[in-house]
């Protein structure tokens, strides 16, 4: 995302951070990219669960979700001490989670940020004792707004798997891209949520002809058939995951996914995915969707009124360190003003009364937006 003056990150660790990291590499030994247990929770490969007794335990059923991402690894964290105090049933890191897309990229400088972010105590304190899931997004990738064309993708896949220690009978070890699901609950309060890979195999964009200019900042739409944003591999697991029975789909895409009125990057910037995604969602009778997106260091959720179908919401979080106090653009489809201070989302499920709340809080956790949708509409 270079909607921002982001600092150039990955400088090798001092002595001090390589101790403080070291000291708590034991307490980290355990943690991973989720929990164990397997009581109302469902991966798509159900074997491939954590075997750690220290690590929490999967919800068997899920009232709450917090969203966040774009995480500086070297910027202060109080955020998390408000995350912890709202108690979520899963935390989902939606990309971002630490920053190294510094050029020439050096695989030394993602293990440093990753170590950094390893020693923060909030962090450290979130992942020992709430379930949780991640997918990356270029700074954890190693490219800023880079795709399929990144050489280092490869071993900043590794790095990720090891940070986040996956099993190693977990599916993404054995394909490409990080491209994940999991269900939790039985029928009736049944989440699923699935983790998009829009790194990995995403074609080259085509670059704006005015650059800063609203609407074409960075990105314009290529209509090229070729050209694609999850690759067939994923489009086809994708279809059998949206076949799943479920109540409730959290489909977390680290770019925006339904959002119009910018030329960053985004599902818009190929109008045939973004049309494959929506069709895909009708032809399947998947109910229940609602998108998560980070990227934009900003807060916001936008409605989708989508024809001969239900309404499609996106909810983006993105600024845990360091939102962009200053942005402004339209929003044709936004609900209301951006976020624009440092925010995560919480996805609140009021199951007995088939609602579900969508919100953001600061670093405070004071509530900063309520959105409440009936179940019912997303049928």
């Amino acid at each position: 995302m270079t909607s921002m003056n982001t600092q150039k990150l990955g400088a090798h660790l001092n002595r001090r951070q390589l101790l403080k990291a070291s000291a708590l590499s034991s307490m980290l030994a355990s943690l991973g990219a989720g929990a164990q247990g397997k009581s109302g929770h469902a991966a798509e490969n159900p074997g491939a669960l954590a075997s750690s007794p220290s690590l929490p335990a999967w919800p068997t059923q899920i009232q709450k979700v917090i969203f966040g991402s774009c995480i500086d690894q070297k910027k202060p964290q109080p955020i998390w001490q408000s995350i912890l105090a709202a108690k979520p049933d899963l935390f989902i890191f939606g990309g971002d989670n630490v920053y190294a897309s510094s050029q020439p990229w050096q695989l030394q400088n993602l293990e440093n940020a990753y170590a950094t972010q390893a020693a923060q105590p909030g962090f450290a304190a979130l992942r020992a004792s709430v379930p949780h899931l991640a997918v990356w997004d270029d700074h954890d990738f190693g490219l800023n707004d880079g795709g399929e064309e990144f050489v280092h993708k490869q071993e900043a896949k590794s790095a990720f798997l090891d940070f986040w220690r996956l099993p190693a009978e977990d599916p993404r070890r054995a394909r490409p891209g990080l491209y994940h699901a999991h269900i939790f609950g039985p029928i009736g309060r049944r989440v699923q949520v699935v983790l998009l890979d829009t790194r990995w195999f995403r074609s080259k964009l085509r670059i704006t002809d005015q650059r800063g200019a609203p609407g074409k900042e960075r990105f314009v739409p290529d209509t090229d058939p070729q050209k694609t944003m999850l690759g067939e591999a994923q489009w086809q697991w994708l279809e059998a995951q949206l076949k799943q029975p479920a109540d409730l789909r959290l489909i977390v895409s680290s770019v925006q996914v339904i959002v119009e009125g910018h030329g960053w990057e985004g599902w818009h910037n190929f109008p045939l995915e973004q049309t494959r995604l929506r069709q895909l969602i009708k032809r399947t009778h998947a109910k229940g969707v609602v998108f998560l997106s980070g990227d934009r260091h900003i807060g916001a959720i936008y409605k989708h009124a989508e024809p001969e179908s239900y309404p499609l919401y996106e909810v983006t979080s993105s600024g845990m360190t360091h939102a962009w106090s200053s942005a402004k653009e339209q929003g044709p489809n936004r609900l209301g003003e951006l976020i624009t201070q440092n925010h995560f989302a919480l996805i609140e499920i009021d199951w007995p009364q088939q609602q579900i709340q969508l919100g953001f809080q600061n670093t405070q956790g004071e509530w900063l937006k309520k959105q409440s949708i009936g179940l019912s509409e997303l049928r």
